[in-house]
């Protein structure tokens, strides 16, 4: 298959820059696979879909601020001529880092984004303040680099302080301090991802309470939302694409209760990765599953969901469960009827 089957047109006006005032005020587009069709309805109407056996899935990772802003530091020495002396450069110039994963246990040495990347060289350092620097030590592919940090005791405290909410790009504004609550579900618990699970975004504790008295249960799983889940698909040919892995933790209590389900409702595609990845099993581990068109879904019944971006694999995931043209031709349906797109979005329920 090639990526640029999984394409639409998207007016910039649709995605969403601010979250609702009310988390649960949110359009539903709700898509029947059997039938091929869908209805437009509102989120608080999920309760109304769901009964006694469904039992809900939802990623329970917690947002942290994973973007950091500091500047270069140091001196590097540059040739000028083949019999000349190497010239002196004092480094200078801001400097952004996006934090995507923790590779070593004492979380100081992490896999990042790094923007001016190409001036980043391994070696260089850059300071975020008085007590927090970060030295490059490895590079990768498409702008990625590997930093080793070096404060004094534990980095999340700093990283709380100094951090900023990662909105993703297509949010044209800055973070503000209201977005360290919105950007983050209402269950958050298990601090480690870079980006919101946002299918969850939509729920409030009264929703949750209005999905139990209709009959369902609760399970919360964790997904730690990294650049598997964020990152573009860089190939023409979608098999081609690998996706990195993300970290995740099902516990045998909550694995207790999915086995038990006569449905699983997968509340967003992080969640649907986890679940498919362990089979209904408790787990803990890293997961770089990659669905796609084709795929047998082995646990999730039903999938709530936002609106993803055109050619992602998130899409290409929401594809495989309700198949592409469905898929495709309801995302038309929420262009075209003003549907807000993405994080901050409006959401689809899939049954």
């Amino acid at each position: 298959m090639l990526v640029s089957e999984f394409d639409y047109h998207l007016p910039e006006d649709r995605i969403a820059q601010r979250p609702l005032e009310d988390r649960a005020a949110s359009r539903m587009l709700v898509v029947h696979r059997d039938g091929q069709r869908w209805e437009d309805r509102r989120f608080r109407d999920l309760p109304s879909f769901l009964g006694p056996g469904d039992c809900l899935a939802l990623n329970d990772s917690r947002v942290f601020p994973a973007r950091l802003f500091g500047h270069r530091t140091g001196v590097r020495s540059l040739p000028i001529g083949k019999n000349n002396p190497k010239r002196r450069e004092y480094l200078s110039g801001r400097v952004e880092v996006f934090l995507t994963r923790p590779i070593t246990g004492d979380r100081l040495t992490w896999e990042a984004l790094v923007r001016p990347g190409r001036k980043m060289r391994t070696g260089e350092r850059v300071r975020f303040s008085e007590d927090l620097e970060a030295e490059i030590v490895a590079r990768g592919e498409y702008g990625e680099r590997t930093l080793r940090f070096y404060p004094e005791g534990d980095i999340y405290p700093r990283l709380e302080r100094l951090g900023h909410v990662p909105l993703p790009p297509y949010i044209h504004r800055p973070d503000e301090a209201a977005d360290r609550e919105r950007y983050q579900t209402v269950f958050a618990r298990a601090s480690g991802s870079v980006a919101a699970p946002t299918a969850g975004l939509h729920f409030t504790p009264e929703t949750l309470d209005a999905c139990r008295a209709a009959g369902a249960g609760l399970a919360y799983l964790t997904l730690h939302v990294g650049l598997g889940t964020f990152q573009p698909v860089h190939t023409e040919v979608v098999e081609r694409h690998h996706l990195h892995a993300e970290c995740f933790e099902i516990s045998e209590d909550a694995a207790a209760r999915l086995r038990q389900a006569r449905r699983i409702v997968a509340v967003g595609t992080t969640s649907v990765r986890a679940l498919e990845s362990a089979g209904l099993q408790a787990a803990h581990g890293e997961t770089g599953i990659f669905i796609y068109p084709g795929y047998q879904f082995r646990a999730v019944g039903a999938m709530l969901t936002n609106f993803h971006l055109p050619k992602s694999s998130l899409l290409m995931l929401v594809c495989a469960f309700a198949g592409k043209d469905l898929t495709l031709a309801a995302y038309g349906h929420a262009v075209e009827a003003g549907y807000r797109f993405y994080s901050y979005g409006d959401c689809m329920l899939v049954l």
